[in-house]
């Protein structure tokens, strides 16, 4: 798989993730947060609480499937881009915040979309 066929698959992960979550009642406040020390897919609200998800979006189950790629560095790096977001953003400290993961597994004969609510914290 090339670049392009990667970045295309992690569009529509999004895409997905985006869905799955707005039909769930969350908002929509920052999507693909980028500072030097990491990415934020989604910023969203739900209800009274900030929640900072991460995407994963893979093709087959192999090495643990989607959310088992998501390291303790990754995670770092996911903890340190929040931090960058609320330094700039002083009004979304008012809220309490959480980490989930969204894992989807595409394939036949659609894709499986997981939601892991508090998937890690630090």
């Amino acid at each position: 798989m090339d670049d392009w066929e990667r970045k295309a698959i992690g569009l529509l992960g999004e895409e997905l993730a985006l869905a799955h979550l707005t039909s769930h009642g969350l908002n929509l406040i920052v999507r693909n947060y980028r500072a030097k020390v990491g990415e934020l897919d989604l910023v969203m609200l739900d209800g009274q609480t900030l929640v900072f998800v991460e995407v994963r979006c893979r093709s087959s189950q192999q090495y643990g499937g989607p959310a088992a790629s998501i390291t303790w560095q990754k995670q770092r790096r996911l903890v340190k881009a929040a931090e960058h977001l609320l330094m700039k953003r002083a009004e979304l400290r008012r809220y309490p915040a959480r980490f989930d993961v969204v894992a989807i597994a595409t394939g036949e004969p659609e894709a499986k979309v997981d939601w892991i609510k508090s998937a890690f914290t630090l």
